[in-house]
């Protein structure tokens, strides 16, 4: 018998216990809900199921505490064993009741079974759970005693274990005193060779790296000096192109300002002009009305000059007043050239 065969008798015993239970509870609501309801005012006997639902409450609440109870190896007194028959005895009796009314003997004894399944399988339940604790108590003080056994046995076994370790490590460091005495001797002779290697090996190296250092010293220097020549190599071309732009950008605006100096004067002698007393060709209609919107005259004078009507000129400030009317203005100015 182990725990596992326990778990399983412990569940089979339970799912049982709850079938008969609720079997009962099932048969005794639908057995005694109209008896009630006979011998209940008409107006309320909808309440004819609560007693018998009260009634099968507690029994619900006995057997779950007594499994619980039993669980823990614990015992509730007088009390819960009051109840316990209490409720089956209550069962027993509206069960039987209707028949008994009827001098139904049959029919008592027939309503009597769930009832008395159902107390007998209460007090049997408790009883074999109460029982299954004691063997689980039982099995877990034999399996705890074995275990110590075990734990017993395996701590001597180490113990000696360990003896015969501690006497194999005395020996095997005796022999190793004696091994490390006698390979002492030889690496000191060995190190002793292997010393005068190194310093002259060392004094070789020192020599190596005063040269190397002076070639690395002398290369320093002659990279310096050409990192120098570049510099001022580079120097002097920036200079050279910073000189070049300057130049550059002093030409374009002496450009600009010559083309702007050239623009006004086109404007002022378009400006300068009589009132024409009939319209002028197109193009010259255009540089005219181009530079008097530039200049800020009046519609009506830039039509005297140009000898279109009002409306056209009109037209014309409108293109030139666009977000690129300078250029325009510029352009039509220039186009006389």
């Amino acid at each position: 018998m182990n725990a596992v065969h326990v778990r399983s008798a412990e569940k089979a015993l339970n799912v049982g216990t709850w079938l008969i239970v609720f079997g009962a509870l099932l048969y005794s609501v639908l057995t005694v809900t109209p008896l009630m309801a006979d011998h209940t005012a008409k107006r309320w006997a909808w309440t004819a199921p609560i007693l018998p639902l009260v009634v099968d409450a507690a029994v619900v609440i006995v057997v779950k505490l007594d499994d619980v109870l039993a669980r823990l190896g614990g015992h509730g007194g007088r009390w819960p064993i009051a109840l316990r028959w209490m409720t089956g005895l209550m069962t027993l009796a509206l069960n039987t009741a209707d028949s008994a009314l009827k001098k139904d003997l049959v029919g008592m004894a027939v309503h009597s079974v769930a009832p008395l399944l159902l107390i007998v399988t209460a007090e049997t339940g408790l009883a074999y759970r109460r029982a299954i604790a004691r063997a689980v108590t039982a099995l877990e003080a034999a399996q705890k005693a074995e275990r110590e056994e075990r734990e017993q046995k395996a701590r001597d076994r180490a113990e000696r274990a360990r003896a015969d370790q501690r006497e194999e490590r005395e020996h095997a460091a005796q022999l190793v005193r004696e091994q490390r005495d006698h390979e002492a001797r030889l690496a000191r002779e060995q190190t002793e060779r292997e010393e005068r290697a190194r310093r002259e090996e060392r004094e070789a190296r020192e020599r190596e790296q005063a040269a190397e250092q002076a070639a690395r010293e002398r290369r320093e220097r002659e990279r310096e000096q050409r990192e120098q020549e570049a510099r001022e190599r580079e120097r002097q071309a920036r200079e050279r192109a910073e000189a070049e732009r300057r130049e550059q950008t002093l030409k374009v605006e002496r450009e600009q300002r010559e083309r702007q100096e050239q623009a006004a004067r086109e404007r002022a002698e378009l400006l300068d002009r009589e009132p024409a007393g009939e319209r002028l060709e197109e193009g010259l209609a255009r540089r005219i009305v181009a530079a008097a919107c530039e200049s800020g005259l009046p519609v009506r004078q830039a039509a005297e000059l140009s000898g279109w009507s009002v409306g056209w000129v009109s037209t014309r400030y409108a293109e030139h007043r666009a977000p690129d009317a300078g250029r325009r203005a510029d352009l039509a100015i220039a186009g006389g050239q």
